[in-house]
Protein backbone atom coordinates (compact mmCIF):
# COMPACT_ATOMS: atom_id res chain seq x y z
CA UNK A 1 0.00 0.00 0.00
CA UNK A 2 1.12 3.59 -1.01
CA UNK A 3 1.41 6.67 1.31
CA UNK A 4 -1.47 7.41 -0.65
CA UNK A 5 -3.07 4.69 0.07
CA UNK A 6 -2.81 4.89 3.91
CA UNK A 7 -4.65 8.08 4.17
CA UNK A 8 -2.11 9.78 5.69
CA UNK A 9 -1.42 13.75 4.64
CA UNK A 10 0.47 14.09 1.39
CA UNK A 11 2.91 16.84 0.59
CA UNK A 12 0.76 18.99 -2.46
CA UNK A 13 2.80 17.95 -5.64
CA UNK A 14 1.70 16.03 -8.55
CA UNK A 15 4.10 13.11 -8.68
CA UNK A 16 3.78 11.32 -5.20
CA UNK A 17 6.30 9.12 -6.61
CA UNK A 18 9.20 8.96 -8.93
CA UNK A 19 11.09 7.02 -11.20
CA UNK A 20 14.53 8.27 -9.97
CA UNK A 21 15.98 9.08 -6.39
CA UNK A 22 15.27 12.76 -5.08
CA UNK A 23 16.27 15.10 -3.03
CA UNK A 24 13.27 16.40 -0.76
CA UNK A 25 16.03 18.98 0.65
CA UNK A 26 15.98 19.97 -2.92
CA UNK A 27 12.68 20.72 -3.78
CA UNK A 28 12.47 16.72 -5.19
CA UNK A 29 15.25 17.41 -7.36
CA UNK A 30 16.70 14.24 -9.34
CA UNK A 31 20.01 12.80 -7.64
CA UNK A 32 20.56 10.73 -11.16
CA UNK A 33 20.28 10.68 -14.99
CA UNK A 34 18.53 7.89 -16.55
CA UNK A 35 19.18 8.89 -20.23
CA UNK A 36 17.14 5.87 -21.19
CA UNK A 37 14.24 7.03 -19.01
CA UNK A 38 11.26 9.18 -20.41
CA UNK A 39 9.19 9.16 -17.85
CA UNK A 40 7.87 12.20 -15.94
CA UNK A 41 9.03 14.47 -14.93
CA UNK A 42 12.49 14.35 -14.55
CA UNK A 43 13.34 12.48 -17.61
CA UNK A 44 10.83 13.62 -19.36
CA UNK A 45 11.83 17.62 -18.96
CA UNK A 46 15.37 16.42 -19.54
CA UNK A 47 14.79 15.07 -23.46
CA UNK A 48 12.07 17.59 -24.27
CA UNK A 49 14.89 20.75 -23.06
CA UNK A 50 17.68 19.07 -25.26
CA UNK A 51 15.29 17.99 -28.74
CA UNK A 52 13.81 21.34 -28.39
CA UNK A 53 17.30 23.05 -28.05
CA UNK A 54 18.57 20.89 -31.08
CA UNK A 55 15.81 21.60 -33.21
CA UNK A 56 15.97 25.66 -32.66
CA UNK A 57 19.98 25.25 -32.83
CA UNK A 58 18.93 23.70 -36.54
CA UNK A 59 16.60 26.39 -37.35
CA UNK A 60 19.06 29.24 -36.32
CA UNK A 61 22.13 28.07 -38.99
CA UNK A 62 20.06 26.52 -41.07
CA UNK A 63 21.33 28.99 -43.83
CA UNK A 64 24.85 28.55 -42.95
CA UNK A 65 26.53 25.85 -44.80
CA UNK A 66 24.09 27.39 -47.77
CA UNK A 67 25.68 30.75 -47.62
CA UNK A 68 28.15 30.60 -50.67
CA UNK A 69 24.77 30.12 -52.71
CA UNK A 70 22.81 33.02 -51.07
CA UNK A 71 25.76 35.24 -51.94
CA UNK A 72 26.07 34.49 -55.10
CA UNK A 73 22.09 35.02 -55.65
CA UNK A 74 21.59 37.84 -54.21
CA UNK A 75 25.33 38.90 -55.06
CA UNK A 76 25.98 40.01 -51.51
CA UNK A 77 29.78 41.22 -50.37
CA UNK A 78 32.07 39.54 -47.63
CA UNK A 79 31.02 42.51 -45.84
CA UNK A 80 26.92 41.64 -46.10
CA UNK A 81 27.49 38.28 -45.21
CA UNK A 82 28.90 39.06 -42.10
CA UNK A 83 26.16 41.78 -41.55
CA UNK A 84 23.41 39.19 -41.78
CA UNK A 85 25.27 36.62 -39.55
CA UNK A 86 26.01 39.37 -37.05
CA UNK A 87 22.52 40.27 -37.35
CA UNK A 88 21.38 36.50 -37.26
CA UNK A 89 22.89 36.60 -33.10
CA UNK A 90 22.32 39.54 -32.39
CA UNK A 91 18.82 38.85 -32.36
CA UNK A 92 19.13 36.68 -29.63
CA UNK A 93 20.67 38.79 -27.32
CA UNK A 94 17.54 40.93 -25.75
CA UNK A 95 15.79 37.64 -25.66
CA UNK A 96 18.50 35.85 -23.53
CA UNK A 97 18.39 38.74 -21.01
CA UNK A 98 13.98 38.97 -20.72
CA UNK A 99 13.53 35.04 -20.94
CA UNK A 100 15.60 33.96 -17.67
CA UNK A 101 13.56 36.33 -15.32
CA UNK A 102 10.49 34.94 -17.06
CA UNK A 103 11.44 31.63 -16.45
CA UNK A 104 11.84 32.50 -12.93
CA UNK A 105 8.18 33.48 -12.81
CA UNK A 106 6.24 31.05 -15.49
CA UNK A 107 8.49 28.12 -15.94
CA UNK A 108 10.39 26.99 -18.83
CA UNK A 109 8.20 24.44 -20.56
CA UNK A 110 5.40 26.90 -22.34
CA UNK A 111 8.55 29.42 -22.91
CA UNK A 112 10.11 26.31 -24.52
CA UNK A 113 7.31 25.52 -26.76
CA UNK A 114 5.86 29.09 -27.49
CA UNK A 115 9.69 29.85 -28.49
CA UNK A 116 9.96 27.34 -30.68
CA UNK A 117 6.66 27.65 -33.05
CA UNK A 118 7.42 31.25 -33.19
CA UNK A 119 11.05 30.80 -34.29
CA UNK A 120 9.47 28.23 -37.14
CA UNK A 121 7.75 31.09 -39.12
CA UNK A 122 10.54 33.40 -40.04
CA UNK A 123 12.42 30.02 -41.05
CA UNK A 124 9.81 29.05 -43.09
CA UNK A 125 10.11 32.47 -45.08
CA UNK A 126 13.91 32.35 -45.58
CA UNK A 127 13.66 31.36 -48.89
CA UNK A 128 11.36 34.92 -49.59
CA UNK A 129 14.46 37.04 -49.09
CA UNK A 130 15.40 38.75 -52.53
CA UNK A 131 18.51 41.30 -51.10
CA UNK A 132 20.84 42.31 -48.31
CA UNK A 133 18.11 43.85 -46.35
CA UNK A 134 15.11 41.17 -46.66
CA UNK A 135 17.66 38.47 -44.94
CA UNK A 136 18.81 40.69 -42.43
CA UNK A 137 15.29 41.12 -41.25
CA UNK A 138 14.90 37.60 -42.00
CA UNK A 139 18.02 36.18 -39.74
CA UNK A 140 17.04 38.88 -37.07
CA UNK A 141 13.66 36.88 -36.13
CA UNK A 142 15.15 33.99 -36.78
CA UNK A 143 18.01 34.07 -34.33
CA UNK A 144 15.16 34.21 -31.78
CA UNK A 145 15.62 30.87 -31.96
CA UNK A 146 18.57 30.53 -29.99
CA UNK A 147 17.32 32.04 -26.65
CA UNK A 148 15.82 28.75 -26.27
CA UNK A 149 18.96 27.86 -24.59
CA UNK A 150 17.93 29.92 -21.67
CA UNK A 151 15.28 27.56 -21.34
CA UNK A 152 16.91 24.54 -21.79
CA UNK A 153 19.53 25.38 -19.29
CA UNK A 154 16.71 26.71 -16.85
CA UNK A 155 14.95 23.60 -17.11
CA UNK A 156 17.49 20.67 -16.30
CA UNK A 157 19.13 23.02 -13.34
CA UNK A 158 15.00 22.73 -12.18
CA UNK A 159 15.39 18.75 -12.61
CA UNK A 160 18.44 18.12 -11.19
CA UNK A 161 20.42 18.22 -7.87
CA UNK A 162 23.42 20.79 -7.41
CA UNK A 163 25.74 17.79 -7.63
CA UNK A 164 24.94 16.59 -10.52
CA UNK A 165 23.51 19.78 -12.31
CA UNK A 166 26.71 20.25 -14.36
CA UNK A 167 26.61 17.04 -16.12
CA UNK A 168 22.97 17.29 -17.04
CA UNK A 169 23.45 21.04 -17.52
CA UNK A 170 25.88 20.18 -20.46
CA UNK A 171 24.35 16.51 -21.24
CA UNK A 172 21.36 18.58 -22.47
CA UNK A 173 23.12 22.06 -24.01
CA UNK A 174 25.79 19.97 -25.71
CA UNK A 175 23.34 17.70 -27.62
CA UNK A 176 21.05 20.74 -28.14
CA UNK A 177 24.63 22.33 -29.55
CA UNK A 178 24.51 19.08 -31.73
CA UNK A 179 22.20 21.16 -34.40
CA UNK A 180 24.74 23.42 -35.35
CA UNK A 181 26.94 20.59 -36.59
CA UNK A 182 23.96 18.36 -37.69
CA UNK A 183 22.57 21.70 -40.08
CA UNK A 184 25.82 21.72 -41.87
CA UNK A 185 25.83 18.19 -42.71
CA UNK A 186 21.89 17.81 -43.01
CA UNK A 187 21.37 21.04 -45.11
CA UNK A 188 24.56 21.29 -46.99
CA UNK A 189 25.66 18.15 -47.49
CA UNK A 190 22.43 15.66 -48.22
CA UNK A 191 18.93 18.11 -48.47
CA UNK A 192 21.03 20.85 -51.14
CA UNK A 193 22.11 18.08 -53.33
CA UNK A 194 19.07 16.26 -53.36
CA UNK A 195 16.72 19.53 -54.09
CA UNK A 196 19.31 20.66 -56.39
CA UNK A 197 18.14 17.46 -58.54
CA UNK A 198 14.98 19.06 -59.34
CA UNK A 199 15.09 22.62 -59.49
CA UNK A 200 18.02 25.06 -59.30
CA UNK A 201 20.69 25.99 -56.92
CA UNK A 202 18.58 29.38 -56.48
CA UNK A 203 15.48 27.70 -56.03
CA UNK A 204 16.72 24.59 -53.78
CA UNK A 205 18.14 26.80 -51.22
CA UNK A 206 14.87 28.89 -50.95
CA UNK A 207 12.67 25.49 -50.46
CA UNK A 208 14.40 23.02 -47.78
CA UNK A 209 14.13 25.34 -45.45
CA UNK A 210 10.42 24.70 -44.93
CA UNK A 211 11.45 21.02 -43.58
CA UNK A 212 12.99 22.03 -40.32
CA UNK A 213 10.36 25.08 -40.02
CA UNK A 214 7.21 22.33 -40.14
CA UNK A 215 9.75 20.20 -37.47
CA UNK A 216 10.19 23.13 -35.16
CA UNK A 217 6.39 24.03 -34.98
CA UNK A 218 5.38 20.61 -34.46
CA UNK A 219 8.18 20.10 -31.38
CA UNK A 220 7.14 23.40 -29.40
CA UNK A 221 3.26 21.88 -29.75
CA UNK A 222 4.05 18.49 -28.40
CA UNK A 223 6.21 20.01 -25.32
CA UNK A 224 3.60 22.44 -24.33
CA UNK A 225 1.27 18.99 -23.84
CA UNK A 226 3.66 16.04 -22.61
CA UNK A 227 6.05 17.73 -20.03
CA UNK A 228 6.57 19.26 -16.34
CA UNK A 229 7.83 22.56 -15.64
CA UNK A 230 8.96 21.07 -12.16
CA UNK A 231 9.37 18.27 -10.71
CA UNK A 232 6.13 19.09 -8.38
CA UNK A 233 4.48 19.95 -10.98
CA UNK A 234 3.92 23.15 -13.40
CA UNK A 235 3.87 26.52 -12.06
CA UNK A 236 0.55 27.64 -12.26
CA UNK A 237 -1.06 24.96 -10.19
CA UNK A 238 1.97 25.35 -8.04
CA UNK A 239 1.09 28.77 -7.29
CA UNK A 240 -2.53 28.13 -7.01
CA UNK A 241 -2.24 25.19 -4.10
CA UNK A 242 0.73 27.06 -2.31
CA UNK A 243 3.56 24.91 -3.50
CA UNK A 244 5.49 28.12 -4.89
CA UNK A 245 5.25 31.46 -3.91
CA UNK A 246 4.39 34.43 -6.93
CA UNK A 247 8.39 35.70 -8.20
CA UNK A 248 8.65 39.31 -9.57
CA UNK A 249 10.46 39.17 -12.65
CA UNK A 250 12.00 42.50 -12.25
CA UNK A 251 12.93 41.96 -8.84
CA UNK A 252 14.97 38.49 -10.02
CA UNK A 253 16.85 40.41 -13.06
CA UNK A 254 18.03 43.02 -10.69
CA UNK A 255 19.52 40.48 -8.22
CA UNK A 256 20.85 38.66 -10.18
CA UNK A 257 22.56 41.66 -12.62
CA UNK A 258 24.16 42.65 -9.22
CA UNK A 259 26.20 39.72 -8.59
CA UNK A 260 29.54 40.51 -10.59
CA UNK A 261 29.76 36.51 -10.54
CA UNK A 262 27.28 36.42 -13.21
CA UNK A 263 29.10 39.04 -15.34
CA UNK A 264 32.73 37.24 -15.16
CA UNK A 265 30.69 34.06 -15.86
CA UNK A 266 28.91 35.94 -19.06
CA UNK A 267 32.47 37.09 -20.33
CA UNK A 268 33.73 33.45 -19.62
CA UNK A 269 30.76 32.51 -22.20
CA UNK A 270 30.74 34.83 -24.47
CA UNK A 271 34.41 33.70 -25.11
CA UNK A 272 33.54 29.48 -25.50
CA UNK A 273 30.06 29.70 -26.15
CA UNK A 274 30.82 32.76 -28.41
CA UNK A 275 33.68 31.39 -30.50
CA UNK A 276 31.73 28.50 -31.16
CA UNK A 277 28.31 30.59 -32.65
CA UNK A 278 31.46 32.51 -34.68
CA UNK A 279 32.72 29.11 -35.98
CA UNK A 280 29.29 28.05 -37.00
CA UNK A 281 28.72 31.22 -39.39
CA UNK A 282 32.57 31.06 -40.54
CA UNK A 283 33.99 27.40 -41.06
CA UNK A 284 31.69 26.74 -44.25
CA UNK A 285 33.07 29.80 -45.80
CA UNK A 286 36.91 29.57 -44.35
CA UNK A 287 37.22 26.18 -45.80
CA UNK A 288 35.01 27.05 -49.02
CA UNK A 289 37.29 30.33 -49.80
CA UNK A 290 40.76 29.12 -47.93
CA UNK A 291 41.01 25.46 -49.51
CA UNK A 292 39.04 25.91 -52.65
CA UNK A 293 36.48 23.17 -51.13
CA UNK A 294 32.55 22.63 -52.93
CA UNK A 295 29.97 24.19 -51.02
CA UNK A 296 29.12 20.35 -49.94
CA UNK A 297 32.81 19.47 -49.22
CA UNK A 298 33.03 22.79 -47.02
CA UNK A 299 29.84 22.08 -45.17
CA UNK A 300 30.72 18.51 -44.71
CA UNK A 301 33.58 19.24 -42.80
CA UNK A 302 32.48 22.31 -40.80
CA UNK A 303 29.95 19.93 -39.23
CA UNK A 304 32.55 18.03 -37.50
CA UNK A 305 32.70 20.99 -34.97
CA UNK A 306 29.43 20.82 -34.21
CA UNK A 307 29.44 17.58 -34.07
CA UNK A 308 31.57 17.14 -30.78
CA UNK A 309 29.05 18.45 -28.93
CA UNK A 310 27.71 15.00 -29.02
CA UNK A 311 30.00 14.47 -26.07
CA UNK A 312 32.60 17.68 -25.77
CA UNK A 313 29.97 19.74 -23.84
CA UNK A 314 29.20 16.42 -21.78
CA UNK A 315 32.40 15.74 -20.79
CA UNK A 316 33.01 19.72 -19.32
CA UNK A 317 30.17 19.54 -17.39
CA UNK A 318 31.26 16.18 -15.95
CA UNK A 319 34.50 16.48 -15.34
CA UNK A 320 33.41 20.04 -13.38
CA UNK A 321 31.01 17.86 -11.37
CA UNK A 322 33.78 14.96 -10.82
CA UNK A 323 36.29 18.49 -9.76
CA UNK A 324 33.87 19.71 -7.53
CA UNK A 325 33.43 16.34 -5.67
CA UNK A 326 36.82 16.86 -4.80
CA UNK A 327 37.58 20.40 -4.40
CA UNK A 328 34.59 22.10 -4.38
CA UNK A 329 33.95 25.14 -6.01
CA UNK A 330 37.70 25.18 -6.47
CA UNK A 331 38.04 22.28 -8.62
CA UNK A 332 35.04 23.58 -10.94
CA UNK A 333 36.73 27.09 -11.28
CA UNK A 334 40.70 25.30 -12.08
CA UNK A 335 39.19 23.11 -14.68
CA UNK A 336 37.22 26.57 -16.27
CA UNK A 337 40.22 28.10 -16.24
CA UNK A 338 42.49 25.15 -17.81
CA UNK A 339 39.41 25.16 -21.03
CA UNK A 340 40.04 28.83 -21.83
CA UNK A 341 43.39 28.79 -21.43
CA UNK A 342 43.76 25.79 -24.11
CA UNK A 343 40.60 27.59 -25.83
CA UNK A 344 42.72 30.67 -26.68
CA UNK A 345 45.75 29.13 -27.61
CA UNK A 346 44.25 26.77 -29.80
CA UNK A 347 42.07 29.58 -32.02
CA UNK A 348 45.61 31.43 -32.70
CA UNK A 349 47.37 27.80 -33.78
CA UNK A 350 44.44 27.17 -35.91
CA UNK A 351 44.97 30.63 -37.61
CA UNK A 352 48.41 29.79 -38.78
CA UNK A 353 47.58 26.27 -39.95
CA UNK A 354 48.36 26.35 -43.80
CA UNK A 355 47.45 22.75 -44.89
CA UNK A 356 43.62 21.15 -44.88
CA UNK A 357 44.17 18.04 -43.29
CA UNK A 358 46.13 20.62 -40.43
CA UNK A 359 43.35 23.05 -40.13
CA UNK A 360 40.82 19.98 -39.50
CA UNK A 361 42.79 18.52 -37.00
CA UNK A 362 43.58 21.46 -34.85
CA UNK A 363 39.58 22.67 -35.59
CA UNK A 364 38.81 19.74 -33.88
CA UNK A 365 41.05 20.12 -30.73
CA UNK A 366 39.95 23.24 -29.98
CA UNK A 367 36.78 22.55 -30.57
CA UNK A 368 36.52 19.92 -27.83
CA UNK A 369 37.90 22.87 -25.47
CA UNK A 370 35.51 24.82 -26.53
CA UNK A 371 32.37 23.24 -26.02
CA UNK A 372 33.85 21.53 -22.68
CA UNK A 373 34.14 24.76 -21.71
CA UNK A 374 30.32 25.60 -22.24
CA UNK A 375 29.80 22.58 -19.84
CA UNK A 376 32.14 23.84 -17.30
CA UNK A 377 30.19 27.07 -17.41
CA UNK A 378 26.89 25.57 -16.12
CA UNK A 379 28.11 23.80 -13.86
CA UNK A 380 29.35 26.85 -12.02
CA UNK A 381 25.92 28.97 -12.78
CA UNK A 382 23.50 27.18 -10.61
CA UNK A 383 25.43 27.89 -7.54
CA UNK A 384 25.91 31.78 -7.96
CA UNK A 385 21.99 32.19 -6.69
CA UNK A 386 20.03 29.46 -6.82
CA UNK A 387 16.78 31.40 -5.78
CA UNK A 388 17.05 33.52 -9.58
CA UNK A 389 18.85 31.18 -11.42
CA UNK A 390 17.00 31.80 -14.45
CA UNK A 391 17.96 35.10 -14.52
CA UNK A 392 21.59 34.53 -13.97
CA UNK A 393 20.95 31.59 -16.80
CA UNK A 394 19.50 34.63 -19.17
CA UNK A 395 22.61 36.94 -18.65
CA UNK A 396 24.77 34.57 -18.94
CA UNK A 397 23.24 33.05 -22.29
CA UNK A 398 23.82 36.35 -23.78
CA UNK A 399 27.42 36.75 -22.94
CA UNK A 400 27.52 33.96 -25.64
CA UNK A 401 25.52 35.92 -28.16
CA UNK A 402 26.96 39.15 -27.39
CA UNK A 403 30.77 37.50 -27.53
CA UNK A 404 29.77 35.72 -31.06
CA UNK A 405 28.80 39.61 -32.46
CA UNK A 406 31.67 40.93 -31.07
CA UNK A 407 33.91 37.89 -32.67
CA UNK A 408 31.53 38.42 -35.84
CA UNK A 409 32.45 42.56 -36.14
CA UNK A 410 36.13 41.30 -36.06
CA UNK A 411 35.94 39.00 -39.34
CA UNK A 412 33.56 41.71 -40.77
CA UNK A 413 36.53 44.63 -40.43
CA UNK A 414 40.05 42.87 -40.45
CA UNK A 415 41.60 40.15 -42.18
CA UNK A 416 41.16 36.55 -41.24
CA UNK A 417 44.21 35.88 -39.53
CA UNK A 418 43.62 39.25 -37.53
CA UNK A 419 40.61 38.31 -36.52
CA UNK A 420 41.37 35.07 -35.15
CA UNK A 421 44.28 36.25 -33.46
CA UNK A 422 41.95 38.67 -31.53
CA UNK A 423 39.68 36.52 -30.88
CA UNK A 424 42.14 34.39 -29.27
CA UNK A 425 43.56 36.60 -27.25
CA UNK A 426 40.47 37.42 -25.88
CA UNK A 427 39.73 34.41 -24.67
CA UNK A 428 42.89 33.81 -22.47
CA UNK A 429 41.77 36.92 -21.40
CA UNK A 430 38.42 35.52 -20.05
CA UNK A 431 40.27 32.43 -18.57
CA UNK A 432 42.40 34.22 -16.13
CA UNK A 433 39.35 36.28 -15.10
CA UNK A 434 38.17 32.92 -13.43
CA UNK A 435 40.93 34.31 -10.50
CA UNK A 436 38.62 36.93 -9.60
CA UNK A 437 34.97 35.02 -9.04
CA UNK A 438 34.33 34.80 -5.08
CA UNK A 439 30.48 32.66 -4.53
CA UNK A 440 29.49 33.48 -1.14
CA UNK A 441 29.81 30.25 1.07
CA UNK A 442 32.42 28.56 -1.52
CA UNK A 443 36.45 29.12 -1.58
CA UNK A 444 37.60 30.16 -5.30
CA UNK A 445 40.61 30.63 -6.92
CA UNK A 446 42.07 33.43 -5.03
CA UNK A 447 39.36 34.65 -2.55
CA UNK A 448 36.77 33.17 -0.29
CA UNK A 449 36.46 30.02 1.80
CA UNK A 450 34.00 27.45 2.51
CA UNK A 451 31.67 27.30 4.84
CA UNK A 452 31.34 24.52 7.17
CA UNK A 453 28.52 23.01 5.00
CA UNK A 454 29.55 23.53 1.73
CA UNK A 455 32.96 21.83 3.53
CA UNK A 456 31.30 18.51 4.95
CA UNK A 457 29.11 18.14 1.26
CA UNK A 458 31.71 17.81 -0.73
CA UNK A 459 34.00 15.87 1.59
CA UNK A 460 31.51 13.11 1.70
CA UNK A 461 32.97 9.95 0.79
CA UNK A 462 31.01 8.39 -2.37
CA UNK A 463 29.79 5.66 -0.73
CA UNK A 464 27.22 7.63 1.65
CA UNK A 465 25.58 8.99 -2.06
CA UNK A 466 24.90 8.85 -5.15
CA UNK A 467 28.51 8.32 -7.17
CA UNK A 468 28.87 12.58 -9.20
CA UNK A 469 27.80 12.31 -12.35
CA UNK A 470 26.23 9.04 -12.15
CA UNK A 471 24.85 8.05 -15.51
CA UNK A 472 22.27 5.74 -14.26
CA UNK A 473 20.59 3.09 -16.55
CA UNK A 474 18.72 0.43 -13.78
CA UNK A 475 17.86 -2.95 -14.59
CA UNK A 476 14.85 -3.83 -14.38
CA UNK A 477 14.41 -5.85 -11.38
CA UNK A 478 16.97 -3.04 -9.79
CA UNK A 479 14.07 -0.62 -10.52
CA UNK A 480 11.60 -2.47 -9.45
CA UNK A 481 13.24 -3.23 -6.15
CA UNK A 482 13.95 0.62 -5.64
CA UNK A 483 10.60 1.42 -6.36
CA UNK A 484 9.31 -0.61 -3.62
CA UNK A 485 11.98 0.60 -1.55
CA UNK A 486 10.46 4.10 -2.56
CA UNK A 487 7.06 3.42 -1.29
CA UNK A 488 8.31 1.96 1.98
CA UNK A 489 9.85 4.81 2.72
CA UNK A 490 6.75 6.78 1.68
CA UNK A 491 4.48 4.54 4.26
CA UNK A 492 7.32 5.16 6.80
CA UNK A 493 6.99 9.12 6.68
CA UNK A 494 3.20 8.72 6.88
CA UNK A 495 3.26 6.95 10.16
CA UNK A 496 5.57 8.96 11.58
CA UNK A 497 3.03 12.13 10.85
CA UNK A 498 0.38 10.08 11.65
CA UNK A 499 1.76 9.69 15.03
Amino acid sequence: MSAVESGAAQPIKKYQTYHVAVDPAQNDKSKELKLLSMKRPHMRAFHCSWICFFIAFFIWFAIAPLMPEVQISLDLSKQQIWTSNIIAVAGTIFLRFLLGPLCDKYGARLLMGGMMMFASIPCACTGLANNAASLYVIRFFIGFAGASFVMCQYWTSSMFTKEIVGTANAIAGGWGNLGGGVTQLVMGSLLFPLFKRGMSADRAWRTINLVPASIAFTAGIITILISDDAPKGNYKEMKKNGTMAEVSATASFRTGAVNLNTWIMAFNYACSFGVELTMFHAAALYFHDKFELSTENAAAISSIFGWMNLFSRALGGWVSDKANAKMGMRGRLAWQTFLLLGDGILVIVFGYTTSLGLAIFVMTIFGLFVQAANGSCYGIVPYINQSVTGSISGIVGAGGSIGAVGFGLGFRQLEELDAIILMGAVVILSGISCFFISIKGHRGLTFGKDSPEVEAAWKKKESASPAVGTLSVPEPDAEAAKDVERDTDHISEAEERAQ
